[in-house]
């Protein structure tokens, strides 16, 4: 009569089991860890006071060679922290977690970065965009108080097979256009792009000292918009000395804060009132407040930073509605000069008439 096969002990089938489990999660684990997916995960970053001072006690906005004055509160600009790049893509997990953070957002690699971009071609576009942000918000902010600051508007960079190119050269100083003269920027983009497609555009230039008139058709830009492949630079002439240092930080978007502070330092008094005040928002060299990437995490941030109010530019009121947090106040900004406006009715506690982002959204519906 033969003999059973012995059992395998529970107590060893239950270790089994525990090795392969533990086995299979480590793998699932490093694999979550190693694979690599294209997408970027924006988070709420710090907040930094343009009217406060750096590390070593100096001003983050210093003027030299005209009176400036103290002040109070805080005029916060906003950041957004964002895991990924071009040479870093996000893991998994991070995939994962920013979809599980109700602070974050997880977005298409190709939405954050442009196409075909390393990790330092994005920083050292981030440091120039600062850099151009920083030159506007000085000249909107000196402006603002009755300085006069010159700017003559020069040809930066010329897109290869578009009407500009060789029509156009770098440095050409745009005087005119359509026979019109231009004192800004904005006011040359917007007359060249206010025509269909295919239109002719004429433009007054200056180039080595000499005056002469370029006659070139329009181009389709993309979405109908009209152009003709240039990007141009406001060079100013100051009239004193304005410093702006926000740090590592880069990108266009704390130009209507700088302004404000720029504004604040020459003039007497806290325009702030005291209030605790944050916002964003790019500013152009006419004072124009322009849209910004990540503002529902900007106003995360700011609520985290202590802010109380928050000034969002008009055309990100839609992505506005619905992610204030509570505790923060919210008012839409469409220039510098209503900037301004609703920081001293902040400040003087009058805010009842204060545009809200719900009415800019009903506005431009």
């Amino acid at each position: 009569m033969t003999q059973p096969v012995s059992a395998i002990p529970r107590s060893e089938r239950i270790a089994r089991w525990i090795l392969a489990i533990s086995f299979v999660l480590l793998v699932v684990v490093l694999a979550g860890t190693f694979i690599k997916v294209p997408y970027a995960v924006e988070k709420p970053g710090p907040v930094t006071d343009t009217l406060g001072a750096l590390d070593d006690g100096t001003d983050l906005v210093r003027v030299k060679g005209t009176k400036s004055y103290p002040t109070d509160g805080a005029l916060y600009f906003t950041t957004v922290r964002v895991l990924g790049g071009p040479e870093r893509h996000i893991n998994v997990w991070e995939w994962v977690a920013g979809h599980l953070d109700g602070d974050s957002r997880v977005l298409p690699e190709e939405e954050v970065f442009p196409a075909d971009t390393t990790d330092e071609e994005v920083r050292e576009m981030n440091t120039a965009q600062m850099q151009g942000a920083q030159k506007n918000s000085i000249a909107v902010g000196l402006r603002s108080t009755g300085v006069k600051v010159p700017q003559v508007n020069l040809v930066a960079t010329i897109a290869e097979d578009l009407p500009a190119d060789g029509r156009l050269a770098l440095e050409d100083e745009v005087l005119e256009v359509d026979g019109e003269r231009t004192a800004h920027v904005a006011d040359i983009v917007s007359a060249i792009s206010d025509r269909k497609p295919g239109d002719s555009v004429r433009l007054t230039v200056e180039r080595k000292g000499r005056e002469r008139e370029v006659e070139m058709k329009t181009t389709d830009l993309g979405g109908g918009r009209a152009g003709i492949g240039i990007a141009l630079e406001p060079k100013y002439d100051y009239p004193y000395e304005v410093r702006i240092d926000a740090g590592d930080v880069g990108g266009p978007s704390a130009g209507m804060m700088f302004a404000l502070a720029v504004h604040d330092r020459i003039t007497p008094g806290p325009l702030t009132g005291g209030q605790q005040i944050a916002g964003t928002g790019t500013i152009d060299d006419a004072g124009t407040v322009g849209p910004i990437g990540g503002i529902q995490q900007k106003l995360v941030g700011a609520k985290a930073g202590g802010a109380q109010w928050f000034l969002a530019p008009e055309s990100n009121c839609d992505e506005v509605v619905g992610h204030v947090p509570d505790g923060l106040r919210v008012a839409a900004v469409g220039d510098f000069d209503e900037a301004t406006e609703t920081v001293e009715a902040i400040a003087d506690g009058e805010t009842g008439d204060l545009q809200t982002c719900e009415q800019a959204v009903a506005r431009a519906s």
